[in-house]
């Protein structure tokens, strides 16, 4: 099997970044995973405001992912990876999304695609070379799900998989393939066939080496920017073995959506959560010269506590939920587990919002001001992103439809 090359690795940086607070470096420090992503952190902290001020792929925070082995981290270790859960990948994204945003989101996507791969195609001749590779490699997964004309809907395609002597070929418009120009594979969703219904489709996995990618619009946005989403004419050819053995909506429930949840959500909680620290170390300042008039901020930070001690409960839930065995589950809990899983994403990413807003108002303009250690304007600009990922409006509605199909607990 043709495999694509890595990109040159860029050089990689040394040195503590001043940005990342003392606490950072002692959260769960004698866990393996963390201990790489606390060193990916490290490196990506330095270059984050230059990522955000150009846009530009946050290459040095990639290549330290690379060293410290950790876009293979999910592959069992039977087959060379880390063997880590997705706790300690969610761990992983939180750390890392504290210090660049853009790196932390980047791994997160890149680690949903390795999720689907390990739990819906290892097994299959393509695939398995394909994992092996990976871990080899260190290969960056990207995600082509979204497409012109079907309205943001994961679950509807316009394209198709045109199959021929065991050969496939695809055509896909794309609105965004968040850092395809820097991936390694991309998986891409298509219908079966040219005959199938939008709802009738499959997962591939495409190799940079098949595939053209011919850009059809820029990036420039108002935060996370550095993820380079650009849109895409995506042409490709491969292996019919290179298309999962099951249909696209059997993974998306299963792992793509709750795997995509879980993962945005600990990384916004990481951004947050350095908005937290920063505002926490300002009132603390603050306090020292002024004992008496710091109660509107006493109580905004502990307002802030609560807030991010919810969102790591409503994370740990759905760990709990995402781990369970899956065996036969009634409709109604069914549908209530999916609807978990949308309000975790709606409560995560307006709640991440209100922190940072907290964090604000306790730091004043040391916060709005740029260059201050109390700076939060990437925060807040980052973390508007998170109720358009999916928009809420759109997930707000799908959990209502889900309540309207529950039954009632007689």
């Amino acid at each position: 099997m043709n495999m694509p090359e890595l990109n040159a690795s860029a050089p990689r940086a040394s040195g503590v970044p001043s940005s990342i607070p003392p606490q950072l470096s002692a959260q769960r420090g004698g866990d393996a995973v963390d201990k790489a992503a606390y060193t990916v952190a490290q490196i990506a902290a330095q270059f984050a405001e230059a990522v955000d001020r150009d846009a530009r792929f946050p290459t040095e925070a990639i290549e330290a992912m690379r060293e410290q082995r950790l876009l293979g981290a999910m592959i069992p270790r039977e087959l060379g990876g880390l063997g880590a859960t997705l706790a300690d990948i969610t761990s992983a994204c939180r750390i890392i999304g504290q210090s660049c945003s853009s790196a932390g989101m980047v791994f997160a996507m890149h680690q949903i695609q390795v999720a689907c791969i390990v739990e819906h195609a290892q097994g299959g001749t393509w695939h398995n070379v394909f994992i092996e590779q990976l871990v080899e490699r260190q290969w960056l997964l990207a995600s082509a799900t979204s497409e012109d004309e079907v309205g943001g809907n994961l679950r509807r395609s316009k394209c198709a998989i045109e199959a021929q002597d065991g050969r496939l070929k695809l055509h896909k418009l794309t609105p965004t393939i968040s850092y395809g120009a820097h991936a390694d594979a991309i998986l891409a969703t298509a219908r079966r066939d040219p005959a199938a219904a939008a709802a009738e489709q499959v997962l591939v996995t495409l190799l940079k080496s098949d595939a053209t990618l011919t850009r059809r619009s820029s990036w420039d946005t108002f935060g996370m920017r550095g993820t380079c989403s650009e849109g895409f004419v995506l042409e490709a050819q491969g292996q019919l073995e290179q298309i999962f053995p099951l249909p696209f909506a059997q993974i998306a429930e299963q792992t793509m959506v709750p795997v995509s949840h879980i993962l945005w959500a600990a990384l916004w909680a990481g951004i947050a959560n350095d908005a937290f620290q920063r505002a926490n170390r300002y009132l603390r300042s603050q306090a020292q010269s002024n004992a008496n008039g710091n109660a509107p901020a006493g109580r905004r930070i502990a307002e802030a506590l609560a807030l991010m001690q919810a969102i790591d409960g409503r994370i740990a839930c759905a760990l709990r939920l995402q781990a369970e065995p899956r065996g036969e589950r009634s409709w109604s809990a069914s549908m209530a587990d999916a609807a978990e899983i949308n309000t975790l994403k709606t409560f995560v990413s307006t709640t991440c919002l209100q922190i940072v807003h907290h964090a604000m108002m306790i730091c004043g303009m040391a916060a709005y001001k740029n260059g201050t250690p109390f700076t939060l304007s990437r925060h807040l600009r980052d973390l508007y992103s998170a109720p358009l990922m999916i928009n809420n409006d759109r997930i707000d509605a799908n959990t209502a439809n889900l309540m309207l199909a529950q039954r009632p607990v007689s």
